[in-house]
């Protein structure tokens, strides 16, 4: 497969972009709240027509509840079978009249066919079928990275976990930076969708002055992945560093609408800007395919961070005050705050009657000396049967 810094490689890495975005305006048709849903369509349908689409389509009129149009679908699937034959008949003289690799790039071009058309299982055999004729590692790894990016358009996260930890293991016999780097992305981009935000974090971090993923996300994405994970998972002592201050976030920031006012609303504790920039990036998250099943939990953390860092500053506050700072009404906040108490994630008390929140710092020391307590009772335990085993 070509590098991604040539003129080719880019090209490449465009199609591939394509290839994800048509999952992601699926994605979009299949929520009940989407807006434009006939313009959506079109696109998707202009897409799935220069591609001929065959399967994909069919799938997609399964999934989306839409009236086939046979002849559509008739004219595509004969498209389809034109153009496998070709390339069965070059694969064939391929195996009959040429070496290893030249077979190895036959087998690559129904595989790319097949992803084209969106046949997961074709393209995933046709993949590994490549994959055993070829021999130079980097082009096994791209072929592994290749099936990533079709297990994340399919939203096959096992897939997904499984194929990221065969590049890794290939990645142990060398690999250069810049498939390593990339492979960190892909990773980070499987993580965020089973809801790791400090691991993604990590990953996206180490990768953001050397990104070179556009096959996956754009850039634009790849900082508001990068910002979202890290807000909720890096501390506050690091975040300015690593993440305020980063050249390469300071660079796009602003073309993410409400992720500047969410990132600097709560380092800043601007907490009312923080507030209304949640609102809106949560609905942004929703729409978000990877994100959309995280917006939920994804609020509700940076809620507590935030109420959290408010309440160090005060061992009481009434509830007025504080609901003005977060600019939300009194009964939302205490809403809100009830929750996250009753739920030990906030270590504070309401005076419902005064108005008043209190804050109750934990007793470390009481703490520690009772984890101590358990865990040598359990080590007792442990030895006590281990002993009984040995004696019999």
């Amino acid at each position: 497969m070509p590098e991604t810094k040539d003129g080719a490689g880019e090209g490449a890495a465009a199609n591939e972009r394509l290839f994800m975005e048509i999952a992601q305006l699926r994605f979009t048709l299949a929520r009940k709240d989407v807006p434009a849903p006939t313009e959506l369509k079109a696109k998707l349908m202009g897409h799935i027509k220069d591609r001929a689409m065959a399967p994909f389509y069919r799938a997609t009129c399964e999934q989306l509840g839409w009236e086939m149009d046979s002849a559509l679908l008739t004219q595509m699937e004969t498209s389809n079978a034109a153009e496998l034959s070709t390339l069965a008949e070059k694969l064939k003289d391929a195996e009959e009249n040429e070496g290893e690799s030249e077979i190895a790039a036959a087998l690559l071009a129904r595989a790319e066919f097949y992803q084209r058309v969106g046949n997961k299982a074709e393209t995933l055999k046709s993949y590994g079928e490549t994959f055993k004729k070829t021999v130079a590692l980097g082009p096994k790894l791209d072929l592994v990275l290749a099936e990533v990016r079709v297990a994340l358009f399919f939203d096959d996260l096992k897939l997904a976990a499984s194929t990221i930890e065969r590049a890794k293991a290939l990645l142990e016999d060398g690999g250069d930076w810049e498939r390593r780097n990339r492979l960190k992305v892909y990773e980070a981009v499987y993580l965020i969708a089973i809801r790791s935000f400090a691991k993604a974090s990590s990953l996206l971090l180490d990768s953001i002055a050397t990104f070179t993923a556009t096959e996956l996300v754009s850039y634009n994405d790849f900082v508001m992945y990068t910002v979202v994970a890290s807000l909720i998972a890096v501390p506050r002592a690091e975040i300015k560093l690593k993440v305020i201050e980063a050249p390469e976030i300071l660079q796009v920031i602003g073309e993410v609408p409400h992720l500047a006012p969410l990132l600097n609303g709560l380092y800043d504790c601007q907490y009312s800007t923080l507030m209304r920039a949640l609102v809106h990036m949560t609905e942004a998250l929703k729409a978000d395919r990877y994100l959309h099943q995280h917006a939920r939990f994804y609020s509700r953390e940076v809620r507590v961070l935030a109420y959290a860092q408010f309440l160090e500053s005060y061992r009481s506050v009434s509830t007025a005050a504080m609901a003005q700072s977060f600019g939300i009404s009194s009964e939302t906040l205490d809403q809100d705050l009830s929750g996250f108490i009753a739920t030990s994630r906030l270590c504070c008390k309401i005076d419902k009657v005064n108005g008043v929140v209190s804050s109750t710092r934990p007793d470390l020391k009481n703490a520690l000396y009772q984890s101590t307590i358990k865990q040598g009772d359990l080590l007792l335990n442990r030895l006590q049967k281990l002993s009984r085993v040995i004696n019999v």
